[in-house]
């Protein structure tokens, strides 16, 4: 599947273990809340923990991890497995301590999504060697190191929720556009 184009309803609805709930409102975003980062570093134990030597990388990503970027008030997680496809090694584990397993992209990276409702968590699951680790961290980074990309993201974003969406998977496909612009200066900038 090519992440670059907008998911389809259809997509959307294959893609999500258990019942599709419809957003059809805008998306609440806010100020920066520097608890962030102390909500992430307890879900990061609390998932090392269940995990043992299976979780190799736990790292705080989206928008939660810069510092000063408002945001959707849902942390976001990275965790890397040896083999995202192989359910067994995690799921159960992580559904023990709270989370669900709410996404499924077997033709993406393998990706899988489980989350958590308080506090809200999407704790995102990929492969080692997965190119989109090495994508989502150089996103993270310069963000928190360039404030011109920052502020220009932080503007589409603001600007991108004021409008209604279907399903919030519909409005992280609208800022795939500005994401690849700024991973492209990134990407730029590691070269020089």
């Amino acid at each position: 599947m090519d992440q670059s184009k907008p998911l389809t309803d259809r997509q959307i609805r294959e893609h999500t273990v258990g019942e599709l709930e419809p957003l059809d409102a805008k998306i609440h975003v806010t100020a920066y809340d520097p608890e962030w980062p102390e909500i992430f570093r307890r879900e990061a134990a609390r998932i090392a923990g269940a995990l043992g030597q299976a979780a190799l990388r736990v790292e705080h990503v989206g928008s939660t991890s810069v510092p000063g970027l408002s945001a959707k008030p849902i942390v976001d997680v990275l965790l890397v497995v040896h083999d995202s496809a192989d359910e067994a090694q995690y799921v159960p584990a992580l559904t023990d301590v709270g989370y669900a397993l709410r996404i499924r992209e077997p033709e993406w990276h393998q990706h899988r999504m489980l989350v958590k409702a308080d506090p809200g968590i999407n704790v995102h699951v990929f492969s080692v060697g997965c190119p989109e680790i090495d994508r989502v961290l150089l996103f993270r980074d310069r963000l928190r190191n360039n404030p011109a990309d920052r502020d220009l993201y932080s503007h589409a974003k603001l600007e991108l929720a004021k409008r209604p969406w279907r399903y919030v998977q519909n409005y992280a496909d609208a800022k795939t556009a500005i994401v690849e612009e700024i991973l492209q200066r990134a990407t730029a900038a590691q070269g020089s």
